[in-house]
């Protein structure tokens, strides 16, 4: 065990232990059935719920029929338990278990899924919260919400939709975008997949989940983006947000109307429930798309969602995530950096590649740094569409002109843009900073943050 691990582990600390079997499922999408892979046979997989501190021990049961592996998003963990096959670990084989053990350093919201091709793209994925026992006191109740895009089991598979790309490019089979979605918020492209559903909680806008509260009560909304190509806007119409973490990390408190939420992103925030039923609404930015959670007063009429409240939200002024800022007990020290290091996006190139620094990822090309460095990476997107840029193992700071910018795992940088976060070399290891587009990461858009002597 690595002495950083060691260090982690508090004297008398708690063990969770919890069986995960990957198998496949057929699973209700609120009247659209779907034969998937799912963790438990359930959309999304069961909660994992622990206490910062605590030890976390996961036997994983591979049931499918190809190797498969559990990433835990955002965890700054030991390297050996990352789930990066081929990096941190060997595939585990259909049929085999492996046992992932780690400390859990850090409260927030977090999730888990593959790092095994597109599997992301299945029903793979599912919630990891990890209290603090010190939150509680500007919220009554917690709901989790995941949000998806959906097309397994239903329209194509993920495997069919990648080769088709790498085959023909970006609408190059029947159902793919002949015209991709666009956004102005996203300053260009918004999506290389079409999608016949999108998903909150497993579930369609048809039949959406609904949870009683009352009125009056304050309900801290844990959203999680567990999609593989699609960003969402989010917003409790007749109901403002207010907005107190990214990624996990508390941000000085900013009241919203709608946040935008990337692939592998996560933001909480609060609501204050009104007098009548009210839905949070995630609307799927640059289609014409929409999901949701009803949170229902049972002493008030039922809720209806329509068009006109969508575009309703849609004129609603947007709260970006690297607009935050890190609360004073969450922010990083601000230094100098030790080393810089370039991240130059670029693609679609020839037969659906995307690259950073004009290669495809390679283990073994890496961007050295050395334990105890503060490091500097600066992703420069050249390309025509956004990408979520989500680094392994730490969380860094974003760097705005105050110094000042939420601490996250994950940043949104779009098209034609740079952004620059800067993070503390003191988890070694071999670690992927990478595009949380699944398809784009598989097409090469990875990069591996490596520690040398």
């Amino acid at each position: 065990m690595a002495e950083v691990e060691r260090a982690r582990r508090l004297a008398g600390a708690r063990s969770t232990s919890v069986a995960l079997n990957a198998v496949t499922a057929q699973v209700d999408l609120g009247g659209v059935q779907a034969h998937t892979w799912t963790y438990g046979g359930q959309l999304p997989g069961r909660e994992i719920r622990v206490r910062r501190g605590e030890i976390l021990k996961v036997e994983l049961k591979n049931q499918l029929a190809e190797p498969t592996s559990v990433h835990w998003h955002g965890i700054a963990l030991r390297n050996d338990m990352d789930g990066v096959p081929g990096l941190t670990q060997g595939g585990i084989a259909a049929g085999a278990s492996f046992t992932y053990e780690f400390v859990v350093p850090d409260a927030g919201t977090y999730f888990f899924h593959p790092h095994s091709g597109v599997q992301l793209d299945r029903g793979l994925y599912a919630p990891l919260i990890v209290e603090d026992p010190d939150d509680g006191a500007d919220y009554d109740t917690e709901l989790v919400i995941v949000l998806d895009d959906w097309l397994d089991g239903v329209d194509r598979t993920p495997d069919a939709v990648f080769e088709e790309l790498k085959k023909n490019g970006m609408g190059g089979m029947p159902g793919m975008t002949m015209t991709m979605p666009k956004s102005e918020l996203l300053g260009g492209d918004a999506g290389d997949v079409s999608y016949p559903h999108v998903l909150a909680n497993g579930r369609t806008f048809r039949d959406p989940q609904a949870v009683d509260v009352r009125a009056g009560q304050r309900v801290r909304l844990r959203l999680i983006n567990a999609a593989a190509d699609t960003a969402f806007r989010v917003g409790v119409p007749g109901a403002g947000l207010r907005v107190t973490h990214t990624d996990g990390f508390p941000v000085q408190a900013r009241e919203a109307d709608v946040v935008l939420i990337g692939m592998g992103e996560r933001l909480d925030a609060v609501v204050t429930m009104p007098a009548g039923s009210v839905p949070v609404l995630a609307v799927a930015e640059g289609r014409d798309q929409y999901a949701g959670v009803v949170l229902r007063n049972p002493d008030a009429r039922a809720v209806s969602v329509d068009d006109g409240i969508v575009k309703q939200l849609m004129a609603l002024p947007v709260l970006m995530p690297t607009s935050l800022r890190a609360a004073e007990r969450a922010a990083l020290p601000v230094k100098d950096p030790d080393v810089v290091h370039d991240l130059v996006l670029e693609g679609p190139g020839d037969k659906y590649t995307w690259t950073i620094n004009g290669k495809v990822y390679d283990p073994d090309d890496g961007l050295p740094v050395r334990e105890g460095q503060q490091v500097r990476l600066k992703f420069d997107n050249r390309s025509q569409m956004f990408h979520p840029m989500h680094l392994h193992g730490h969380t860094f700071q974003v760097r705005t002109d105050a110094n000042s910018g939420p601490r996250k795992d994950t940043v949104l940088v779009l098209p034609g843009r740079s952004v620059e976060v800067d993070f503390h070399a003191d988890n070694p290891g071999q670690w992927l900073t990478h595009c949380h587009n699944v398809y784009h990461g598989e097409a090469g858009m990875m990069s591996l943050v490596s520690y040398v002597e």
